[in-house]
């Protein structure tokens, strides 16, 4: 690895670190977790899933998995589902209120993302460099 690419990466990891920061306490449900809205995260980009799958999915272990889950059903946004061939196993599912909760939490953090950056005053060949950055982290994050 050369100095560039290592200088590169801490900054990188430095910037996305704050604005993840300030990003993850706007969400629609002030009293959920972070945990909590990564599952229901999950739960709606990839549909139903075993709480062992889920747990591996959110890399934690199933009994932190089943709190969470448990939260969550407590809550009306997620329900529980036996499985049909296995009374041992059963299925988690985000509820249409767990949807609207994922949905507005991602719409509030777009507009404050939004509200920052043009807080910082930039001009349009900088949001081309935005849009481009945002396409290799994607990049980088899904490798």
């Amino acid at each position: 690895m050369t100095d560039d690419i290592a200088d590169t990466a801490s900054e990188l990891r430095y910037a996305v670190f704050r604005l993840t920061r300030r990003l993850r306490g706007v969400r629609a449900v002030d009293t959920l977790s972070d945990a909590q809205l990564a599952a229901l995260g999950a739960l709606r980009v990839h549909g139903r899933h075993t709480l062992s799958r889920l747990a591996e999915h959110e890399r934690v272990t199933a009994p932190t998995m089943t709190a969470t889950v448990n939260g969550l059903a407590e809550l009306g946004l997620v329900v529980r589902i036996p499985d049909e061939d296995d009374r041992r196993r059963v299925h988690v599912e985000i509820t249409e209120q767990g949807e609207d909760v994922v949905a507005e939490t991602i719409r509030r953090r777009d507009e404050r993302l939004a509200d920052m950056i043009s807080e910082v005053d930039i001009d349009a060949d900088d949001l081309a460099v935005l849009r481009q950055a945002a396409a290799l982290l994607r990049k980088v994050a899904e490798a």
